[in-house]
Formats: structure tokens, C-alpha cells, sequence
């Protein structure tokens, strides 16, 4: 080969030498530790971001009363239903009794309607329950004829007495009923009147009194899942 040749070759042989050359087992080692580094510490920012939304979330609990417990009771379907099955939805608590002549059926109508608003634009998001404090009377067939008047998606609840009482002393729920009520009397139960807004974790987040309207409750609970929504990244 001619000189010139020979340089060429040289040349090209080289260059592709170079080329491969850069990427050595120590740059190959350094490519894997960096890509391991990566991983490992977005890893670490993705955990410290749930930790500040976790304690977000906490700070926001901070000062509310502690409403809300453990509890099993019967649907008006007669189902099972404990305060399981309360999360993964924002729910309507309220308490009450079928032989009411005017206040229960005022509040369960409230929560209809504030029902209806919310689902428009939400969809099925919420839950609605109705927790008898008139165990005596109230059977899983009188609550079943008597919520036929209001919201479909209303859950009825019901229990003994000592079930009736536990769940009441855990949403700090004043009612009067004797634990000897006799099942065919003709009696009032004086109780407290608040409907109770729980958050899809079972906390407790507001009491809504007679004086609030349905309007109050919508703007508030829009306000409450949107700051949720924010914090958790997700609507429930």
C-alpha cells in the first residue's frame, strides 16, 4: 500500500478506537451509579411529597373535635354495616328516629337536596346515612318503609341497644330513649340534631345545625373536597 494509504487506515482506525473507547467499563460504572442515584432519590422527593401532604392533611384536623368511631350496625336491607364502610366516600351522618313527626323528616329532606346538588357535579361520591337512636321501634322493615319518602341513596342503620349507644357516644350524640323502651309505646326520643360530614379517611369535618341551609352545606363541602383533592391528589 501506498503511504498515504497506510496513513488513512491509521487514521480511521484510530478515530473508531476513540470512539469506543469512551464508553470503559469505569464510564459504563459511573452511567449505572448515576441512573441508581436518579432513581433512588426522586424516589425520596416522591416520599417526602406524601409525607407533607400526609401532615397537610393532619394540620387541617387539628382543632376539630374527635367525632366518629368504630361500629357495626343493620342496613334497612338487613346488611351488615360498619364504619368501613363509610371510607372511600364523603359521608352525610345523621341521627334520628321514624316516629319523628316533623324535624327528622325536615333534616333528611335537607340532605336530598343537598344530595341532588352534589351529585350533579360530582357524581355518586357521597353517601347519605340515617342512624336510628329508637332501637325498640325502629326494625330493619320500619326503616326500609319509612326512608321510601326520601333520597334513594339513603342507608338506613339500625341495632340494639348497646350498639345504638356506642355509636352515639362516639359521634357525641345526645338521645333519650330508655334502654327498657317498650317497641309498642307511644313515646318521643329528644336527640341531638346535626347532620355530620365525614371525609373519605372517616374523619370528622364538620356539624351542620338546623339553621344551616342546604346552599350552606354544598358551598362548604365543595370547599372541603376541592382543598382534599389537593392535598391527597385524588376526589376520594
Amino acid at each position: 500500500r501506498s503511504y498515504s494509504e497506510f496513513r488513512q487506515t491509521r487514521w480511521f482506525g484510530a478515530r473508531d478506537r476513540s470512539a469506543v473507547g469512551v464508553f470503559t467499563p469505569t464510564a459504563a460504572a459511573l452511567f449505572v451509579a448515576t441512573g441508581v442515584g436518579l432513581f433512588y432519590y426522586f424516589q425520596y422527593e416522591k416520599q417526602k411529597q406524601q409525607e407533607r401532604k400526609e401532615k397537610e392533611l393532619e394540620s387541617r384536623s387539628v382543632g376539630r373535635a374527635h367525632v366518629g368511631g368504630p361500629f357495626t350496625l343493620t342496613t334497612h336491607d338487613g346488611k351488615p354495616f360498619s364504619d368501613k364502610d363509610m371510607l372511600g366516600k364523603w359521608n352525610f351522618v345523621y341521627f334520628g328516629f321514624t316516629n319523628c313527626p316533623d324535624i327528622c323528616p325536615a333534616e333528611l329532606d335537607k340532605v336530598g337536596t343537598i344530595m341532588k346538588s352534589l351529585e350533579s357535579e360530582y357524581g355518586q361520591i357521597f353517601q347519605p346515612i340515617f342512624i336510628s337512636v329508637d332501637p325498640a321501634r325502629d326494625s330493619t322493615l320500619q326503616m326500609k318503609q319509612y326512608l321510601g319518602d326520601f333520597h334513594p341513596r339513603i342507608v338506613g342503620l339500625t341495632g340494639d341497644y348497646p350498639s345504638t349507644k356506642s355509636v352515639c357516644r362516639a359521634y357525641r350524640v345526645y338521645f333519650s330513649t330508655p334502654p327498657d323502651a317498650d317497641p309498642k309505646g307511644d313515646y318521643l326520643v329528644d336527640h341531638s340534631i346535626y347532620v355530620y360530614l365525614m371525609d373519605p379517611d372517616g374523619r370528622f369535618v364538620e356539624a351542620f345545625g338546623q339553621s344551616s341551609t342546604p346552599e350552606d352545606v354544598v358551598e362548604r363541602v365543595k370547599r372541603e373536597s376541592g382543598e382534599w383533592e389537593k392535598v391527597t391528589g385524588r376526589k376520594v
